[in-house]
């Protein structure tokens, strides 16, 4: 673990501090189990038995980059809320190459107010091509 000199927030004391890829890979098991979200390293060896997704997924994921999989389940805001209380430091910036960039879109964890144009499109052509299908049944 590398600690960078600065002010650490109250709110956040892991800030400033920073695990190498190699590091984070040694925890890989029961005992300590460290996985990596968005270059975060969270700690969840005490998580595991509580994890609502079973143990087994967590494991599987120990010691390396589990954003992908973290995204694609759309973990609620909630779970996401809890998830900040086992940060326990940051992936070194020499080792953000090493590991899986972010893409996305993801879920964030801000309620959005957008109106994307699918969230009402889609369904108007479902329910036009649903009255024309129901038209043409009765017209025969």
């Amino acid at each position: 673990m590398t600690k960078s000199s600065g002010d650490k927030s109250e709110k956040e004391p892991w800030q400033g501090c920073y695990y190498k890829l190699e590091e984070v890979k040694k925890h890989n098991h029961s005992q300590s189990t460290w996985i990596i979200l968005h270059r975060r390293i969270y700690d969840l060896s005490k998580f595991l038995e509580e994890h609502p997704g079973g143990e087994e997924v967590l494991r599987e994921q120990a010691g390396g980059d589990a954003t992908e999989n973290f995204e694609d389940v759309g973990h609620s805001t909630d779970a996401r809320a809890l998830s900040e209380s086992f940060i326990i430091g940051e992936l070194h910036p020499d080792d953000w190459e090493k590991v899986e960039k972010p893409t996305g879109p993801y879920i964030t964890t801000i309620e959005s107010n957008s109106s994307s144009w699918t969230n009402w499109v889609i369904p108007a052509i479902a329910a036009i091509i649903v009255a024309l299908m129901y038209h043409f049944y009765i017209s025969e």
